[in-house]
């Protein structure tokens, strides 16, 4: 059965090649028979150009830069395209994956991306008390390791989050970081074009990051937007004055393809910054330190089987993201002293580096079947005559779908003590579920076991039946994780345990979320349209009479689903803070021209997906940089 559901995505991926290939052969002759010729531009906005004529992002090292940036995520480019605006900054952007093609920017096959080499593939230590629906109670924790990072292989989900999250950083002796200090760096980042909000002052339209409606909705997305406000759920901009409420969700696309952070700050300016240097499929191993004044003064990074040391006449700038970061921190001897007692890496600084981790877990489900037809993601509705529209540019095919994404709902639950105006709990809404793609890329990259898909959604597959799910995503965790190194190999994952669920708090609020998006299926809007809970049981969850509390309970704790929003592993705050890894000038405590530039710094984890302030952060940070270099006098 498993080689079959693995075979049976084939004839979605051949299409994509063959007509990708048709295009690019095209390229070539500048014409397609019957049309128009493409032009340059036109085949650079349909990612084609890339398949011709593919840029090379492979700058081998020179001896000395003035930054040097590791990691190319969201915060990376964000902070090396920022920097590099002054012509008189030599900038080095080093990034451990390789360079986007055709597939990272088709939003539906953000799922399939999961199962590439754009992820480091991390998973969790095994799981007691959660992800018991995947192989060895392992939690997938995917992270994007590619020039563009998780940006190029995420659900494109923008969301910035809560005004009491910003305040609340700025609080904790963070100065600087309040809300109305941080939005001027959310807009600066962000080219908006959402349909009735053109004159918001929560958005502009000039950033480099596009930000826009997704086109392709399901009639079930109308529905369920319609359901939720007869539910008392009114209609939002969350990304505005307040966010509890139901919208459209906004993604970071343009025209349709995914706007990662390569496409929005790199890309464009790449041909024109003879400053900018960036080398790709590069894995920094360490940071040279000068241990006598506590340093940074390089990296060290290995390269088709070289080993290079290039220094940093200003700045180590490390953008490595949530895992890498602190892994990088602690090969370099800046970290919890025990921990690199045990692995032998000699102590320059210690910093409770990976003592802290935040995440957002989610509940996979509820799923709730529909009287609707041709709604639902399945791959046996993406055909060549649809996946051609869409490399021919349009936007509204079902292939801009970001991975099945419609409409985002920001809840207040029962069991919380947040304050009035900040959401508890999410209801992401997808047109489909782990029967999209007959359980192959989806489940896999979730790590679920075979059983989770054969037993509960193989027979909407084979029925073709519509429907949707919930992600039911809780903001505020009270479960504190952790990170921390097994040995000094630079090449060796990390240890990485999350400890979901421990707080049982956690478990209540999931529960509550399960129920308000029960409660919003029995709204006349969605009973219209035939909407009624999908009663198959979840694997070890049968003992407990289906759609009780205590089944719920079940469910989630075997169908946890994260979704990248790892934080705090280099956490922010004053030197005072014995929990702070960095300053909220993102300076590593105790150490000189040495930073963290990314969402690793997040102090506490955020009413929000994380994306978004990985932009913010990486846009901020520069500011923070350049205005202490035009004042130094070296």
């Amino acid at each position: 059965m498993c080689r079959q559901q693995q075979l049976s995505s084939l004839p979605l991926l051949l299409a994509l090649a063959l007509t990708a290939a048709t295009l690019a052969t095209a390229a070539r002759s500048n014409a397609l028979p019957g049309r128009a010729p493409f032009t340059a531009e036109q085949l650079r906005q349909l990612g084609v150009g890339n398949l011709v004529n593919l840029p090379l992002y492979t700058d081998l090292p020179q001896s000395n830069y003035d930054f040097i940036v590791v990691g190319a995520g969201a915060a990376g480019c964000t902070l090396a395209a920022r920097l590099s605006e002054n012509p008189k900054h030599s900038v080095y952007l080093i990034e451990a994956g390789g360079v986007e093609n055709l597939m990272h920017l088709i939003p539906l096959m953000a799922a399939s991306l999961q199962l590439t080499a754009s992820n480091w593939n991390y998973k969790s230590v095994p799981q007691r008390l959660s992800c018991r629906g995947m192989h060895n109670n392992e939690c997938a924790l995917p992270r994007g390791k590619v020039l563009g990072g998780t940006s190029s292989i995420n659900y494109m989900i923008y969301n910035r989050g809560n005004r009491l999250d910003f305040d609340a950083w700025a609080q904790r002796g963070n100065h600087g970081w309040s809300y109305a200090e941080v939005l001027p760096y959310f807009l600066r980042s962000e080219s908006a074009q959402l349909q009735g909000l053109e004159h918001s002052p929560y958005h502009n339209h000039t950033g480099p990051l596009s930000v826009e409606d997704v086109k392709f909705r399901t009639t079930m997305a109308h529905a369920y937007l319609r359901a939720a406000q007869e539910a008392g759920h009114r209609r939002t901009d969350y990304n505005g004055e307040s966010q509890l409420g139901v919208s459209y969700v906004q993604a970071t696309t343009l025209k349709g393809r995914r706007h990662s952070a390569f496409r929005a700050y790199i890309e464009p300016v790449r041909a024109q910054r003879k400053n900018l240097h960036i080398l790709t499929m590069a894995r920094v191993t360490r940071i040279l330190i000068d241990e006598a004044t506590k340093t940074a003064y390089g990296v060290e990074l290995r390269h088709a089987g070289i080993v290079y040391k290039i220094r940093a006449r200003k700045e180590v700038i490390l953008s490595a993201g949530a895992f890498n970061s602190p892994q990088l921190l602690m090969l370099s001897g800046i970290g919890p002293a025990d921990n690199l007692k045990a692995i032998e890496v000699p102590l320059v600084q210690a910093l409770p580096v990976g003592r802290m981790l935040y995440d957002h877990m989610c509940h996979f489900g509820p799923t709730f079947v529909v009287n609707t037809t041709g709604q639902a993601l399945f791959a046996a509705r993406l055909t060549p005559p649809r996946i051609k529209d869409f490399l021919l540019g349009r936007p509204d095919t079902l292939i801009s779908s970001i991975g099945g994404v419609e409409t985002l709902t920001f809840i207040k639950v029962p069991s919380a003590k947040t304050g009035p105006t900040q959401p508890d709990i999410e209801l992401i809404q997808v047109a489909g579920s782990l029967a999209s793609d007959e359980g192959t890329s989806l489940a896999r990259g979730a790590n679920f076991r075979p059983e989770i898909y054969t037993k509960m959604y193989e027979d909407l597959t084979r029925r073709q039946q519509d429907h949707f799910s919930f992600l039911i995503m809780h903001f505020k965790p009270q479960s504190v994780g952790r990170l921390w190194l097994h040995t000094r190999n630079p090449l060796e994952w990390p240890r990485i345990d999350p400890k979901y669920f421990k707080a049982e708090q956690d478990v209540e609020q999931l529960l509550d979320g399960i129920k308000e998006s029960i409660r919003i299926s029995k709204m006349p809007a969605l009973q219209a349209i035939g909407t009624r809970l999908l009663d198959r049981p979840v694997p070890g969850c049968e003992s407990y009479k289906f759609a009780s509390d205590d089944y719920w309970r079940c469910s989630i704790r075997t169908l946890s689903y994260t979704l990248h929003h790892q934080v705090a592993t280099c956490r922010m705050g004053p030197a005072t803070d014995p929990t702070a890894v960095v300053s909220p000038q993102l300076k590593v405590h105790g150490m000189r021209r040495l930073r963290v530039v990314d969402t690793s710094v997040i102090p506490l984890p955020p009413t929000a997906h994380t994306n978004a302030a990985a932009f913010m952060i990486g846009e901020k940070a520069a500011d923070l940089i350049r205005s202490e270099w035009s004042c130094a006098r070296n």
